[in-house]
């Protein structure tokens, strides 16, 4: 019980894992008994990460004891966070999300930056400290602001963060936007998932004004190719929608290429053409140049 366990959100995507992992690497080197873990498998963006490096991934876990240590990396609402989590001793937070309803047992380091990727914080830390970043820790927190910035186009990406990106790639020695194109490609291979699978890839919930919001998203590079399953998408979605109780699911299906995503929006369509002044065609749209559910969809809901 007393291992401190660090992970990110459910769902995971390449910054949560990979900030995790390197965030216990750095934890150990200070002499702490931690381990990092996943909440959910691999997507493909991230296995190519993890494959590129020879790297086993962190083991998964779904649910933890009571008074569990644990510190949480890109994250901070609990109903996207390990279950059982209102009960766990946390001891620590690094995150660049909205805080929204978080609550601790006591005072804790809490790390939460307007920065576009976990990582970046990571990184400043350990330059801090004045711990060596290795060669495989630069790939993987290049990596992490890599899939955060989609390749630095995300409205969410500032200065802070292409600096990082530049020193990460000097220490790795690949060429950024050759590994970055490839390690995006590698995530829009979706044939081998199913429509359940696809909504939750990268879905979180959102507590909103217009209540209890599931938005996931998709990145591609031919949105026709993912829409040719839309009607079990649409169930898919309909089925999560009752089963969890939620008000709305968004699915948002990016366009990398063209830095565009089309939604599709179940429950509280009305109010979804109103706050983005959008028709929606048989519960579609597409929003242009939105790339960001962090800065270009939740604020405004």
């Amino acid at each position: 019980m007393d291992k401190i366990l660090i992970f990110g959100h459910k769902n995971p995507d390449t910054d949560t894992i990979c900030s995790s992992v390197v965030y216990a690497m750095y934890q150990r080197m200070l002499g702490n008994d931690v381990e990092a873990i996943k909440l959910g498998e691999l997507n493909n963006e991230t296995r190519f990460v993890f494959d590129y490096l020879n790297l086993e991934p962190p083991r998964t876990v779904t649910s933890i004891q009571d008074e569990q240590k644990v510190i949480l990396i890109d994250h901070n609402e609990f109903n996207q966070s390990i279950d059982n989590i209102e009960n766990a001793q946390i001891c620590e937070i690094i995150d660049h999300h909205r805080i929204d309803g978080l609550s601790t047992k006591t005072p804790i380091l809490i790390n939460i930056q307007p920065v576009g990727c976990s990582a970046t914080i990571i990184f400043e830390l350990l330059k801090r400290d004045g711990i060596e970043i290795t060669k495989e820790m630069a790939i993987l927190l290049l990596s992490a602001i890599i899939s955060d910035s989609l390749l630095f186009k995300s409205p969410t990406f500032i200065d802070r963060d292409l600096e990082v990106a530049n020193q990460l790639g000097v220490i790795s020695g690949i060429d950024i936007n050759e590994y970055g194109m490839n390690m995006l490609k590698a995530g829009t291979n979706l044939s081998e998932y199913s429509a359940k699978e696809l909504i939750e890839i990268d879905s979180k919930n959102f507590d909103t004004s217009l209540g209890m919001v599931s938005i996931g998203q998709i990145n591609t590079v031919d949105t026709s190719d993912v829409l040719k399953n839309y009607d079990k998408l649409k169930m898919a979605m309909l089925d999560k929608k009752e089963k969890q109780n939620l008000n709305m699911i968004i699915l948002m299906i990016t366009d990398i290429m063209n830095s565009d995503s089309l939604c599709i929006v179940i429950g509280k369509e009305n109010e979804f053409e109103k706050i983005f002044n959008v028709t929606l065609e048989n519960n579609q749209a597409i929003l242009r140049g939105v790339l960001s559910r962090k800065k270009q969809i939740i604020p405004y809901l």
